[in-house]
């Protein structure tokens, strides 16, 4: 399999000068873990206080790794990676919400994005996150069977409306849906919707998705368990496989409680869990769609593989290759320079909401060993190619 990912100047052709020197300081300060830690301390608590630091974090970290405050802001973004071929997938990322007005909010911004995968070719999918949808709390006494009162039960059946309602506007409309997946205390109530919304829409084609979460050690055979139940069912599965975003709380909360850690042993493990089940999906491909969300090019050079081995074209419509904004442009870009199907997810939402968001993926990069230091050294080629 040739390799692409190393041509910076099909990664980065669309960024400016300035904006390269931006990313380039960006990562590097990413990448002392110290400094992490005390800059999401220092903004956690300006934001708290309610000081005026929003245009210092739009200016920075905000920008790169997001579209926008509003869908409008996002056009110019998804019409700019559109003109390279990259789709985008709009991400209303504010985070952390508990009240009615608020799923309502994030599941008439899923449908109002379900209405723009309609009308854009750039944005071929919409997605949500569980817990944009209800509270974590109810999630949580679904999976661990615990009684909800009489008050949950009818804020549980609000969650399985909105699932209902934003399910069946994908399906008329014909744009694939993505869910998210959580943490593995509450995924389980998740999973259990996006397989009865897959039961009803995805007959004839993979309209509903749902999310693996790789660096789980059960996720294969719980993927087995869904295809066969699916076979017998008459419906197709739909997934986006990640490695997943969790790992230290995970493994902290199954220390503290006393029970099997669910992550795998190590990265290798994880590494190969993901592959393993890539494989297993694109072996079954008439069965199936994926959306390999991820930013490893190993996983990415073995689907490529998969897809030239197989005479399966590489822009069949079930295979996706997916990566977050403002990280991995020398997988997106040489990918959909290739003729690959390509999509960033693209995170929005007000500069507070999205903050939650934002310093998870500052925590990410300095927990995962060699994703900021191959940023870097990529973003360093293409300075030096340009004579910045």
């Amino acid at each position: 399999m040739e390799k692409i990912f190393n041509n910076t100047e099909v990664a980065f052709g669309l960024k400016t000068n300035a904006q390269l020197d931006r990313a380039y300081y960006l990562f590097e300060m990413i990448k002392r873990q110290p400094l992490v830690k005390i800059g999401t301390a220092l903004t956690k608590f300006a934001l708290k206080t309610h000081m005026p630091v929003e245009g210092l974090i739009r200016a920075t970290v905000f920008d790169h790794f997001c579209g926008g405050v509003t869908e409008e802001d996002c056009m110019p973004v998804i019409e700019n990676m559109y003109s390279k071929n990259v789709h985008s997938v709009l991400d209303y990322s504010a985070e952390g919400k508990e009240d009615e007005e608020q799923f309502d909010l994030a599941m008439e911004k899923t449908l109002n994005n379900i209405k723009f995968g309609k009308e854009k070719d750039s944005i071929p999918f919409a997605v949500f996150k569980p817990t944009g949808f209800g509270k974590f709390s109810l999630y949580q006494k679904i999976t661990e069977g615990t009684p909800l009162d009489s008050y949950e039960k009818i804020e549980w059946k609000r969650v399985c409306e909105r699932y209902e309602i934003v399910s069946k506007a994908a399906f008329d409309r014909d744009v694939p849906l993505l869910i998210d997946a959580e943490e593995t205390w509450m995924q389980t109530a998740a999973d259990d919707l996006i397989e009865k919304m897959m039961r009803k829409y995805n007959k004839e084609k993979v309209i509903i998705f749902g999310t693996l979460q790789l660096y789980r050690w059960d996720r294969l055979d719980y993927l087995k368990e869904l295809h066969n139940r699916a076979k017998k069912e008459g419906f197709k599965v739909g997934m986006k496989l990640v490695r997943g975003a969790y790992m230290e709380k995970e493994r902290e909360r199954a220390e503290e409680k006393g029970y099997k850690d669910p992550i795998c042993k190590d990265k290798a493990a994880t590494d190969q869990m993901f592959n393993d089940v890539m494989e297993y999906m694109f072996k079954n491909i008439d069965d199936m769609a994926i959306f390999a969300g991820t930013h490893n090019e190993e996983s990415s050079y073995l689907l490529m593989d998969l897809l030239a081995k197989s005479g399966v074209d590489r822009d069949d419509k079930r295979v996706w290759f997916g990566q977050l904004y403002g990280m991995s442009d020398h997988i997106s870009y040489n990918l959909a320079q290739e003729n690959y199907n390509v999509a960033k997810y693209l995170p929005y939402g007000p500069v507070r909401d999205v903050m939650p968001y934002l310093i998870r993926r500052a925590e990410e990069n300095t927990s995962v060993a060699g994703q900021t230091s191959r940023e870097l050294e990529l973003l360093r080629a293409e300075r030096e190619r340009r004579n910045l």
